[in-house]
């Protein structure tokens, strides 16, 4: 296996990405892996319980795989003034990323990969870069602003902005990162899952990152926030399959297949694995994390082909 480190640069942006290979050429495309909110691309590669990630498994299945940490997380170094960090900027970078990876793909395409609030970031980057995208795997993916309601703000100063968003109430500043603790870890990452390896919390809690103020803000749809879709026909006859367990608790069964519907309203042939379906249970957010996580990946792999 080849495992290497770039950075990949775009209009005064850093973004820092991991890049493995098969040790012998494939002819299968790239994979770009993007994390969700509170993360690092360090979640595809390794468990909260220690086993090699989601990363190694692809390879292993014959894809280059792509791992960005987003512009202002992880290696990738912060970007100031906060502020000016917003979810076009992220996509902008990213998708400096991702001409990089097409540029090596035998066909000139890429699969897209999106977690979480990386999944509402990858409806953008389809829009950005449809041409350069062969098929789309949104794991419990935030919807995007065309669908997602606003948030509830509670109470809003110069400085902060309270919200009730998700089933939790965030007292969010606008000059630092969000970091929710171990309320953040326990309510929203891990949640009720029943798959998320016993004794592994506290190695886990210690790898969780701070989210860039106006980032989590836009993910909030705060005022509107939240990145929109403009041009909706990007998604027609596209594949996307969404991806989701049973006991993730900001992504109950109809949440997600809200995003299915708007996407095939759209155009986009969507396949919804809503994992219960598949015989699979106990599964919460971070599924790459849980210690089902090899048979889950082997799942996207299949779909992907």
């Amino acid at each position: 296996m080849k495992h290497l480190a770039q950075f990949v640069y775009h209009d005064g942006t850093t973004v820092y990405a991991d890049t493995m290979a098969p040790d012998t050429d494939t002819g299968k495309l790239p994979v770009v892996m993007v994390h969700g909110g509170g993360h690092t691309g360090s979640c595809y590669l390794l468990t909260a319980d220690n086993r090699p990630g989601w990363a190694y498994r692809f390879v292993d299945a014959g894809y280059p795989v792509w791992i960005p940490d987003w512009p202002g997380c992880g290696r990738s170094g912060d970007v100031l003034p906060f502020s000016e960090l917003t979810g076009a900027r992220v996509c902008a970078a990213l998708g400096a990323v991702i001409r990089e990876a097409a540029a090596a793909s035998p066909t000139g395409k890429i699969v897209l990969m999106g977690h979480s609030m990386g999944g509402a970031l990858s409806w953008k980057l389809v829009e950005g870069n449809r041409d350069l995208i062969e098929k789309v795997v949104a794991v419990a993916p935030g919807p995007p602003g065309n669908i997602q309601p606003e948030a509830n703000v509670v109470e809003e100063t110069e400085d902060e902005v309270v919200v009730e968003s998700f089933g939790m109430t965030r007292r969010l500043a606008r000059d630092r990162v969000y970091n929710g603790g171990m309320e953040f870890v326990a309510h929203k990452l891990i949640g009720k899952s029943k798959r998320f390896p016993a004794g592994s919390l506290d190695m886990y809690a210690g790898q969780v990152a701070g989210v860039p103020p106006r980032l989590l803000y836009e993910r909030q749809n705060i005022r509107g926030s939240q990145l929109r879709i403009d041009d909706l026909s990007v998604f027609k006859d596209l594949p996307v399959m969404v991806f989701t367990g049973s006991d993730d608790t900001d992504h109950p069964k109809d949440v997600d297949t809200a995003v299915v519907d708007w996407l095939a309203a759209n155009g986009a042939e969507v396949d919804f694995w809503w994992l219960p379906d598949r015989g699979v249970d106990g599964n919460g957010h971070m599924l790459m994390m849980e210690d089902n996580s090899d048979d889950l990946a082997d799942m996207i792999v299949g779909w992907v082909g």
